[in-house]
């Protein structure tokens, strides 16, 4: 089995591969000079310098080893031949293959505008990148984030909590846009605020361009224009299915796999960020971005590899932390007709119906709402609005088994 891909989904892929029975050799490829890490991290305490390199790593290299998983750093595919069941390697080597697995995540989309290529404009994916803004950030004093997403809002956080003068620029009218809703939209943009960053909605950077004293004019859409030491974008990602695309794999947004991680090549399987996939859940394919989906999907990805058929059909869920507010999203919301708010004004939980069934929480610290949450909607259990707004009401209640 060759895995291509060193993330947590390639590496949760090599572990059930183990797990479930294989007992033929295991390679696991990395482009980067890394054992496989968490992302999450990287914006926020890895960024802030309160996170050394050691501890974001997922394993030891000593663990992969003892699982007989054969991991190869600074390793990159070129090429797969599925005629010959091989990959190619960027050193000309071949590694044949009874199982294939594509594990290669999703890349920054790059800002389309002039001044983009200088040095003080940064993206954040991977550790060299959190290396390397780390080391920018200390220097910088006026840091301009460009993207209201998730990374954007975590670095633009980090930075201000670092003392840095802080701007972020959105083009739409709110933050977080595609991932929640509104009034979850208004509470970070007022938490923001309330922290000294300056948020511009509703318009775009038409160009970057050096100063002789250093930095960048940020020339906005709008007319503004402001100072930067330091330019973040976070305006999206990019699956990387190229390598796929190029095999001969179905690609869309991502490469095509059914509810079983399989692609339309039986020996191929892929999982994670790079996936355009079915989930049994949903009525139309996705492409999600999250631990969750890259570690859940995995698991599938492997038992496909093993032979075994299990649909995928885990509830998705995510996580942001900016400041001392943790944001936690269980199901995918934004289709809902009907809300109604759970908790105080501090701590939280947004409850999501559409055509009177819960389809998702959006929950500000209040983890244990999360957590049920996730329960409930994976239980499919019915939840009515007055019964999630009223905090006298056990919604623990709801899981106990009916027939009991």
């Amino acid at each position: 089995m060759v895995i291509i891909g060193a993330g947590q989904a390639g590496l949760q892929i090599a572990e059930c591969l183990r797990r479930g029975g294989h007992a033929g050799r295991l390679t696991l490829l990395g482009e980067e000079p890394w054992p496989p890490y968490q992302r999450p991290p990287l914006s926020k305490k890895y960024l802030a310098g309160d996170l050394a390199d050691e501890r974001v790593f997922c394993r030891p290299l000593a663990q992969l080893a003892k699982q007989e998983i054969e991991f190869r750093a600074n390793t990159r595919v070129v090429a797969i031949d599925r005629t010959a069941r091989a990959v190619v390697l960027a050193s000309g080597e071949r590694l044949a293959y009874t199982g294939l697995a594509i594990a290669t995540g999703a890349r920054p989309r790059a800002l389309p505008v002039a001044g983009a290529e200088h040095p003080a404009v940064c993206y954040l994916r991977g550790l060299q990148d959190a290396q390397g803004l780390q080391a920018k950030l200390v220097r910088a004093q006026q840091v301009v984030v460009i993207g209201g997403g998730f990374i954007g809002l975590e670095v633009a956080a980090t930075a201000r909590e670092a003392g840095k003068t802080v701007s972020v620029i959105e083009g739409a009218d709110r933050l977080m846009a595609r991932a929640v809703a509104p009034g979850i939209s208004s509470y970070f943009a007022q938490t923001h605020r309330a922290r000294g960053v300056d948020l511009r909605f509703g318009c775009q950077v038409s160009g970057l361009v050096p100063v002789a004293a250093g930095g960048l004019r940020v020339e906005l859409s709008d007319g503004g224009v402001l100072h930067a030491d330091l330019v973040v974008a976070g305006v999206g990602a990019l699956p990387n299915q190229e390598l796929a695309a190029q095999a001969g794999l179905a690609c869309a947004n991502g490469i095509v796999v059914d509810e079983y991680a399989r692609t339309n090549d039986p020996l191929i399987v892929a999982a994670g960020d790079c996936t355009w996939h079915v989930n049994r859940r949903y009525p139309a394919p996705l492409r999600l971005e999250s631990v969750q989906n890259a570690v859940d999907q995995a698991k599938i990805a492997a038992l496909s590899l093993l032979g075994v058929a299990q649909p995928y059909q885990d509830l998705p869920w995510f996580w942001s932390d900016q400041y001392d507010v943790k944001l936690q999203i269980a199901g995918l919301s934004l289709a809902h007709d009907t809300t109604v708010v759970r908790g105080g004004s501090e701590a939280f939980s947004v409850f999501y119906f559409a055509a009177g069934a819960l389809v998702g929480v959006d929950s500000i610290n209040r983890p244990a709402d999360h957590m049920l949450a996730r329960k409930l909607l994976s239980a499919g259990r019915a939840v009515t609005p007055a019964q999630a707004v009223d905090l006298a009401f056990d919604l623990k209640a709801l899981l106990q088994d009916p027939t009991g």
